[in-house]
């Protein structure tokens, strides 16, 4: 029995073809689709082919070039053949017969059912095609970069640019971030730990320092009786120490110390001597990034710095309490209010002093006050209406609403924040 191979051949290449294109479809989605991140935590545990899918997706415009080329030439090939194959059957109507066959074989074998199995298995698709898809973008290497400059020449005579935008990592696990919080994977908890050790190189000290006006000083020239009358009515273990004028700072009084010092001198709080308990103040410049002045506690093995203007003068305090709050968010202890400065009310608004962080109002009530410009509350309204308003007055800005409680001389000391109702 003869069998007539040009009856039989072109349907057999066609299928060929049409599983050629849904393996160029599949691997596109998946290599598109797989997290170059988790391609190279992949690769440390030695997965096989994790190490090859992230060099592909270092070079994603030619690896994509490449799956095109190759996909448009089997879905064209595979039209072809079977447009010739029909005409010999169907005569005329062999081309609108070719046309739809091939456009249901290819839409639902070789580009849905691919895709859709490629996009729940990215990782695991990603590293089985990555060693073929490798040789393909080998191989057509030359032909994809020609294509690119005839591409990028045409873009550039109508204008259009052709490089992409640069894109910081950091902007880009920001995103991430966002993106699951969107989709419940993440809580608004975790998105504000996560966030707040990003933030540790753009905040600088002045962010997140204690202002002058809250600090709690000891002047070191009182008798040691007040002295230590003053460190126990403190809820501080750390104290600076000033002596005549409190721009000079001349150590810290650690309450520990202390306590050392008093059971060494037998109750004589008389012969108490504070110059030799205190300990030695570290100073820092309020432009210094959270990140550096981080480093400088672990260098130093300091938990405390004071903080200073280009002139020397004090402008606020920074623990190491405050840098690690603004990772894991407030830590609280028997001695601290929730936020300090920030009182939410029954009615969904807040009372603010004008001093409190932008951040801990943002914090406490999952808002997000801008603070590119301003530090404070008040500090915000200032810079917004360009005056210092009177008690009484009302803004609506960035979607919120701020009515001016207190006043003190120029000084902004208590409003009342709330969303806008108009929204």
């Amino acid at each position: 029995m003869n069998i007539d191979l040009s009856l039989v051949l072109p349907p057999v290449i066609v299928i060929i073809l049409l599983c050629l294109s849904g393996f160029f479809s599949g691997s596109e989605t998946a290599l598109t689709a797989a997290s170059r991140a988790r391609m190279l935590s992949l690769d440390k545990e030695g997965k096989k082919g994790a190490k090859r899918v992230v060099n592909l997706l270092t070079n994603q415009e030619g690896l994509i070039g490449s799956i095109l080329l190759g996909n448009n030439l089997v879905n064209i090939l595979a039209t072809s053949i079977a447009t010739s194959y029909l005409l010999k059957i169907f005569g005329a109507n062999g081309v609108a017969v070719a046309t739809a066959a091939m456009t249901v074989l290819v839409l639902v074998f070789s580009e849905v059912m691919p895709k859709t199995y490629a996009l729940n298995n990215a990782d695991r698709t990603a590293m089985a095609v990555s060693g073929p898809i490798s040789v393909l973008v080998l191989i057509l290497k030359p032909v994809v970069r020609f294509v690119q400059i005839v591409v990028r020449g045409t873009l550039s005579v109508f204008g259009v640019k052709t490089e992409a935008d640069a894109f910081s990592p950091v902007d880009e696990i920001r995103g991430a971030i966002d993106m699951h919080v969107v989709d419940g994977n993440v809580e608004v908890e975790d998105k504000h730990r996560l966030g707040g050790v990003l933030d540790l190189k753009e905040l600088t000290v002045e962010d997140v320092m204690v202002h002058r006006k809250s600090i709690f000083m000891i002047d070191a020239s009182l008798p040691p009786e007040d002295i230590l009358r003053q460190a126990l009515e403190s809820t501080h273990t750390r104290l600076p120490l000033y002596r005549g004028d409190k721009e000079e700072v001349i150590g810290i009084l650690h309450a520990k110390d202390l306590l050392l010092a008093i059971m060494d001198a037998e109750g004589d709080f008389s012969s108490l001597d504070i110059d030799k308990i205190k300990r030695k103040a570290h100073f820092t410049p309020e432009t210094t990034s959270l990140q550096d002045q981080l480093s400088h506690f672990q260098k130093n093995q300091t938990h405390f710095s004071i903080v200073v203007d280009e002139y020397g003068a004090i402008m606020g305090l920074v623990t190491l309490e405050d840098i690690l709050e603004e990772i894991v968010g407030e830590i609280r202890d028997e001695h601290d209010v929730t936020v300090e400065g920030v009182r939410p009310q029954p009615d969904g608004s807040v009372f603010v002093d004008g001093w409190a962080p932008i951040r801990d109002l943002n914090r406490a009530m999952d808002w997000n006050l801008p603070d590119d410009e301003a530090v404070t509350v008040a500090g915000l309204v200032i810079h917004e209406t360009q005056t210092i308003p009177e008690p009484g007055r009302r803004f609506v800005f960035h979607g919120y609403q701020f009515e001016i409680l207190r006043k003190h001389r120029n000084q902004i000391t208590g409003l009342r924040v709330r969303l806008d109702e108009n929204l």
